[in-house]
């Protein structure tokens, strides 16, 4: 029996739709999902946004509006000639209030220094009150003399109604002491400051205001090679010290890669 012949089905030129559509319909589907992640919940945005503006205190946004353009905070930094300038004013104020003080201190105690046993002095720490140990303490004590309870009582009635912190300091001369209460300066000179201390309480100041400390030999403010100088360096200094000392300025570190 004869084959069949078989006959080829003719070449057609629409083949290329089939390939067309089906990109088409990718790219339709492709930009579906585009718009659909694009989309914006408007519900969310507002919880979102009415969050944000709660926490850091902005008003509430009432709308759902997506705004323009983002609001700018700027933050102004004052300048150090700006902070010099804010502290001027406090800084004046205290010194006032120290020279205030000093004039006060000068007036009750105006005979022992013209005498020269009594110096007050003001810098930026605060006042100073220099008093000769002879105005204080016999030689080699720290027991109040009769007379300075005159002196130190016209003090405590100045400083009693002031509030500023108060240091008191006690001085040696460069002399060796040894006995059975002192067995050394350090001592004579920390129980004297501690008797001043003990008798401004007993006349009205705060003793949480005070500060009592046992200077020694150091610090003198005469030569104690001669008789006169190791007297200057016997005394007692009462500092009242300013709330607001004078601004410390920072030195700036150097470049260490130049030390050798």
């Amino acid at each position: 029996m004869a084959r069949k012949k078989y006959q080829e089905e003719p070449d057609t030129h629409d083949r290329w739709l089939v390939s067309y559509a089906d990109f088409m319909t990718l790219l339709f589907a492709f930009f579906v999902v585009m718009y659909a992640i694009s989309s914006l919940n408007e519900g969310k945005y507002r919880v979102l946004s009415n969050s944000l503006t709660g926490a850091f205190g902005n008003a509430m946004i009432s709308s759902g509006k997506i705004p323009d353009a983002p609001i700018e905070k700027t933050i102004k930094l004052d300048s150090s000639a700006q902070i010099k300038q804010k502290n001027a004013a406090p800084l004046r104020k205290e010194r006032d209030q120290m020279t205030s003080v000093a004039r006060d201190i000068l007036a009750v105690l105006e005979p022992l220094v013209r005498e020269g046993k009594v110096r007050v002095t003001q810098t930026s720490r605060g006042v100073t009150i220099e008093i000769n140990a002879s105005v204080l303490f016999a030689p080699g004590e720290a027991r109040l003399s009769d007379d300075s309870y005159v002196a130190l009582k016209a003090i405590a009635s100045v400083l009693a109604s002031d509030d500023h912190a108060i240091q008191v300091e006690g001085f040696t001369d460069n002399l060796p002491i040894k006995n059975s209460m002192f067995p050394s300066n350090w001592e004579l000179s920390a129980v004297r400051a501690s008797s001043v201390v003990r008798l401004f309480t007993e006349n009205g100041i705060d003793e949480n205001r005070m500060t009592a400390v046992g200077q020694g030999p150091k610090l003198p403010v005469g030569s104690n090679e001669t008789a006169e100088g190791r007297s200057r360096n016997r005394r007692v200094t009462v500092t009242i010290l300013a709330i607001l000392p004078e601004q410390a300025v920072e030195v700036p570190v150097g470049n260490t890669g130049d030390r050798k």
